[in-house]
């Protein structure tokens, strides 16, 4: 999906989409609009097939491959063990500019492949790109979320945003400690920060005393790597 502000802003493919009326592939959310390829896909199931015609592991990944160098074919599974392929494609009138392929032409290029498919035994329904693709990978909700050990799905879901309150406290303590120590840092070594518009102290003049009997030696700091040195 193209984030770009400045799509409608004489952009040459603009125009060239707007010149072509036939398609909409506009989408906006929370006030913006973006450009998707694809809106409604479809995913067929091919079960049951022959392990024979699959042949083995490695004849399958092949043709898993093949399948994936076809532009109309958005995403393929080929699953030896399971005997079955599935297939997301840009199926033949969907509303979108891409290059699309048919239900049959899939069915004749399996059979080439030597996997000749039942269509009693094949399932297939339509798949929203946006919502359960698009998103769902470039934009999820959550990544594998699981509940911690010895806490069931319905027990976690209750402490979870008291959890959350601790940890973002916890976060921000930790922060604003770690700025008080930064700050106390960069007024014992000035040199350090001095084009951040902390001001070097000026060198005094040694003493009488400092001459004759030398400068008096600092507890030595604790050694450490900082950062934003």
């Amino acid at each position: 999906m193209d984030h770009r502000d400045n799509l409608n802003k004489g952009n040459a493919y603009m125009k060239d989409l707007e010149a072509d009326g036939e398609f909409n592939d506009m989408i906006t959310e929370n006030g913006r609009t973006f450009r998707v390829p694809y809106r409604m896909v479809k995913e067929v199931i091919f079960k049951n097939i022959k392990k024979e015609e699959m042949k083995d592991m490695e004849h399958s990944a092949r043709l898993q491959y093949r399948l994936l160098l076809m532009d109309p074919i958005l995403k393929a599974k080929v699953e030896f063990n399971k005997q079955r392929v599935i297939i997301v494609y840009n199926p033949v009138g969907a509303d979108n500019r891409k290059e699309k392929i048919s239900e049959r032409e899939l069915i004749e290029f399996l059979a080439k492949e030597g996997v000749n498919v039942d269509k009693s035994s094949m399932e297939e329904r339509d798949v929203d790109y946006y919502n359960e693709i698009y998103k769902y990978q470039f934009e999820p909700e959550s990544i594998r979320e699981h509940p911690p050990y010895g806490y069931t799905r319905e027990q976690w879901k209750q402490m979870k945003p008291s959890w959350e309150k601790m940890r973002d406290e916890a976060e921000a303590a930790k922060i604003e400690k770690f700025h008080a120590w930064q700050q106390g840092f960069v007024e014992k070594h000035p040199e350090l920060h001095a084009e951040q518009g902390f001001v070097p102290q000026k060198k005094k003049k040694a003493g009488l005393m400092e001459r004759i009997f030398g400068k008096k030696k600092e507890e030595k700091e604790k050694g450490f790597w900082f950062h934003g040195a």
